[in-house]
């Protein structure tokens, strides 16, 4: 793995990445859909001390019980951090095009319309991140 680095719209706020990710996904929650304004959102999930702000100060978004830290100067959603976990959850828009690739989704439950794809549907988690593994079918 090579070191990278990703950041926000304005460029304000830089990321430097130095692992793999642990997985790369589409999140329905309810509070994903309203931090971002989205039926889902990409998510790409790292190590915590594997992602570090080298340049500018991301703020916390307000009313988001994540606890999401964001750009104060474009507003760009940066990621979370899962502490029970370790894990940061940066947000997939963020990377260039290609760099995406989903392996799953995870809270279907709360999805706002079905999403038809080759790609496992979990209603809450993976058994890998804490969940049960059920899955839905559209």
């Amino acid at each position: 793995m090579s070191v990278k680095q990703v950041s926000c719209r304005c460029g304000a706020v830089e990321l430097q990445i130095s692992a793999d990710p642990v997985a790369q996904l589409y999140c329905h929650c309810d509070n994903c859909q309203a931090a971002h304004g989205a039926a889902y959102v990409p998510v790409v999930v790292y190590p915590a001390q594997a992602v570090t702000v080298v340049k500018g100060n991301p703020v916390p978004m307000k009313a988001d019980p994540l606890a999401r830290l964001r750009c104060s100067e474009c507003n760009t959603h940066l990621f979370n951090d899962v502490v029970s976990h370790g894990l940061r959850n940066l947000n997939g828009y963020l990377f260039p095009k290609g760099e995406f690739n989903a392996q799953f989704h995870v809270h279907c439950r709360y999805a706002v319309l079905p999403v038809v794809d080759d790609l496992p549907h979990y209603k809450g988690l993976p058994a890998a991140f804490g969940g049960s593994d059920e899955r839905v079918s559209w």
